[in-house]
């Protein structure tokens, strides 16, 4: 089962995934860019590899992520969900 709600936290998340672009980043490297835990910004990456948004690159010491160029079309109905929420936090994009 899904969760439905989406947090100012997770929006944040998203827009610094976004402003990464397709350059390869860890998921500390994502928290700070979001200001958020490191711990949270981990469950964040984990869920948006399983949504289909996020790409993972199993590499030591960290993993790295990007936004997936397939993002769109893998889970078109989360991404307008995470949008929606960004407008409702008055989140600009980046």
């Amino acid at each position: 089962m899904e969760k439905s709600e989406v947090s100012i936290h997770e929006v944040r998340f998203f827009h610094a995934v976004m402003r990464a672009g397709q350059t390869w980043t860890t998921s500390q490297e994502l928290a700070v860019a979001s200001d958020i835990a490191k711990r949270t910004s981990r469950h964040f990456t984990r869920k948006l590899c399983d949504l289909g948004i996020l790409d993972v690159a199993e590499v030591f010491p960290a993993h790295r992520y990007r936004l997936s160029e397939m993002a769109a079309k893998r889970n078109r109905g989360y991404m307008q969900r995470l949008k929606k929420a960004a407008e409702a936090f008055q989140v600009a994009p980046p």
